[in-house]
């Protein structure tokens, strides 16, 4: 099958996706349950462009590192969201419009959005998937690098639900563990698994996919990462601005004094 044919049956696959849960997140009143399956997306259009590649099994560079990815990302998204109700950010979007208004306006701008955006993002794994050999020695440095950041980011983000889950550091910032060394080491981990990504698709000859990578690490790094949780925190942690001088932004690095 050609692989264009393929990349549009995965982004149907995505959009149909993202407007089931759009459904649900119009009887609940929470938009945010988008993020839930933002990584479960992911694994959807890797699955369905294995199967439609015939199930190789050199796929299996990509599929097996896309579901530990995936479905830990959404589990654990789910589980730290669980009875918190919607994100701030989506409350935001909400305010000044009917229910009806806004669920039209979020279909697009949130679920169909992320649906494409699930499906662009995601040619490395259209590229492994259709690959008819691997060149191992960059296969292998793609797995070592998805390895360290999906430990990296797991690490991260299991120390940070540990401090949020004592009520005596409302309200105060973590600079604790990993995030003694860097503001975001989660997004920091997650940014390597995309490099590893990359790395698997070049190593495929996917050479057309790495842009999609790139794209990612932007998004991370521009838009609904890094920038936009920075400005968030200066604004609701009073030490914030002592924790910015002293700490890396990104990439781990001892403290500054």
């Amino acid at each position: 099958m050609a692989g264009w044919v393929m990349f549009l049956v995965g982004f149907g696959a995505a959009l149909a996706l993202m407007t089931g849960v759009w459904a649900a997140s119009v009887l609940r009143r929470d938009a945010s349950l988008v993020d839930r399956y933002w990584g479960l997306g992911f694994v959807l259009v890797t699955l369905v462009w294995w199967g439609l590649a015939g199930w190789p099994l050199l796929g299996l560079w990509i599929v097996i590192p896309v579901l530990l990815w995936g479905l830990r990302l959404s589990l654990f998204i789910t589980w730290r969201n669980w009875g918190h109700g919607e994100d701030g950010r989506y409350t935001d979007m909400r305010a000044g419009r009917s229910d009806g208004a806004f669920a039209a306006r979020s279909l697009v701008t949130i679920f169909w959005l992320q649906g494409a955006l699930v499906a662009v993002i995601g040619l490395p794994m259209l590229a492994v998937v259709r690959a008819e050999a691997v060149w191992w020695p960059l296969a292998v440095g793609g797995l070592l690098f998805w390895a360290v950041g999906l430990f990296f980011e797991t690490l991260a983000d299991a120390q940070m639900a540990r401090f949020r889950a004592d009520t005596g550091n409302r309200g105060q910032v973590m600079d604790r563990g990993l995030w003694r060394y860097s503001r975001h080491p989660n997004y920091f981990g997650e940014i390597v698994v995309w490099v590893g990504f990359g790395l698997l698709a070049l190593a495929a000859g996917g050479w057309w996919a790495v842009p999609s990578a790139v794209l990612m690490i932007l998004l991370i790094l521009r838009v609904s990462g890094v920038t936009l949780l920075e400005s968030r925190l200066h604004e609701s942690r009073p030490g914030y601005a002592d924790y910015v001088r002293r700490t890396n932004t990104l990439i781990p690095g001892p403290p500054r004094s």
